[in-house]
C-alpha cells in the first residue's frame, strides 16, 4: 500500500470536502477522488459514505483515519530523523581500534565532538589484525591500525606519524644516557607486547642483523602493564612514543635513543572502498581533514 492515497484520505477527512482537499493538495478533484477509490479498492472496504450532503466516514473509515494519522506522524519523524543525520545532529559512529591506536584517536574525537556533540561515538576495542576483515564484513564503519593492510577493498589514510621509543626506569643504569648502541642492549631484559605487529618484527630484525641477543623474558598483553613493569625497573621496552609521552614528561620513564633503531610508526585510518559511509562517518573524515 502506498502512503499517498492514505494522505489524500486523511486530507479529505480533515477538510470534510473533496474540493477543499483538492485545493489543499494542489490536485484536481477527479485526481483526489481517484486516489480515494484506489485506497478503498486496496482495502476492499468503503471509507466514506457518499449518500448524504456532507462527508461521513464509515466505521472502517474511522479506523483507517486513526492509522493514517499515525503513518503521517511516523513520516514526519522519519523526515526529521533523516535531516538530523544529514547535519550530524544525530546518529552513531563505530570505530575499531586496539589499545595503543585508541590514543591517536583522542584529538580527532575531541574535535569531532565539538563539531557534532549529538552523535554517539563508540570505539570498539579489537585486535589490530582483525580490524580490516571487520570493516569488510560491515561490522565497523572505520578502523584505526598501525599498518597499511594493502587491501583494494579498503582505503587507508595516514592520520598520525609516531615512533617507537626505547624506555627505561629512572633507576636503570641507562637512564642518564642520551643515546646507546644496540650492542649495549644484549644483557637487558625486555618486556615485550605479546601481540604480533610489524613493529615487533622490525625490532627483531634489527637485533638479528646486528647479532645482538634479544632477551624477551617477560611478555605482557597490554601496554599499560608493560609501562608499569618498566617503571618498576623490572625490564626495558620499546613502546609507541605517544603511549609513554606523559611518563617521560613527568620523569617516571626515560627515553634513550638507540643509534641503529629509528622506526616510524604510521597510524592509518581505514574505511571501506566501495561501501557508502554514514553521515556520521563522513563527518568524522571531514573533521580529520580539518
Amino acid at each position: 500500500m502506498e502512503f499517498y492515497p492514505l494522505h489524500v484520505f486523511l486530507t479529505i477527512a480533515s477538510e470534510r470536502s473533496f474540493s477543499r482537499a483538492a485545493e489543499k493538495l494542489r490536485r484536481t478533484q477527479p485526481a483526489v477522488s481517484l486516489a480515494l477509490q484506489r485506497l478503498e479498492a486496496d482495502l476492499g472496504e468503503k471509507l466514506i459514505d457518499r449518500s448524504g450532503k456532507e462527508i461521513q466516514l464509515t466505521d472502517v473509515g474511522r479506523a483507517v483515519l486513526d492509522y493514517a494519522r499515525r503513518f503521517e506522524n511516523l513520516q514526519g519523524e522519519l523526515e526529521n530523523s533523516l535531516a538530523e543525520l544529514r547535519d550530524n545532529s544525530a546518529g552513531r559512529l563505530s570505530i575499531g581500534a586496539n589499545e595503543s591506536t585508541s590514543l591517536y584517536l583522542l584529538q580527532h574525537i575531541e574535535r569531532y565532538r565539538r563539531l557534532y556533540p549529538k552523535v554517539k561515538v563508540q570505539v570498539r576495542r579489537s585486535l589490530s589484525s582483525k580490524i580490516p576483515s571487520e570493516l569488510i564484513d560491515g561490522n565497523l564503519e572505520l578502523g584505526v591500525v598501525s599498518y597499511d593492510p594493502r587491501d583494494e577493498r579498503l582505503i587507508a589514510q595516514v592520520i598520525f606519524t609516531d615512533s617507537l621509543a626505547f624506555v627505561v626506569s629512572p633507576a636503570h643504569r641507562l637512564a642518564g644516557a642520551g643515546s646507546v648502541s644496540i650492542k649495549d642492549l644484549g644483557r637487558e631484559t625486555f618486556i615485550a607486547h605479546n601481540v604480533l605487529s610489524p613493529y615487533r618484527e622490525a625490532v627483531l630484525r634489527e637485533f638479528q642483523k646486528h647479532q645482538v641477543e634479544l632477551n624477551m623474558d617477560i611478555e605482557m598483553p597490554t601496554i599499560e602493564t608493560i609501562r608499569k613493569l618498566v617503571q618498576a625497573n623490572l625490564g626495558v621496552a620499546f613502546l609507541p612514543r605517544m603511549c609513554v609521552e606523559p611518563e617521560i614528561a613527568q620523569g617516571n620513564l626515560y627515553c634513550v635513543k638507540v643509534h641503529e633503531l629509528s622506526i616510524e610508526r604510521k597510524v592509518h585510518l581505514l574505511r571501506p572502498a566501495k561501501r557508502v559511509l554514514s553521515y556520521a562517518a563522513n563527518g568524522f573524515l571531514a573533521a580529520i581533514r580539518g
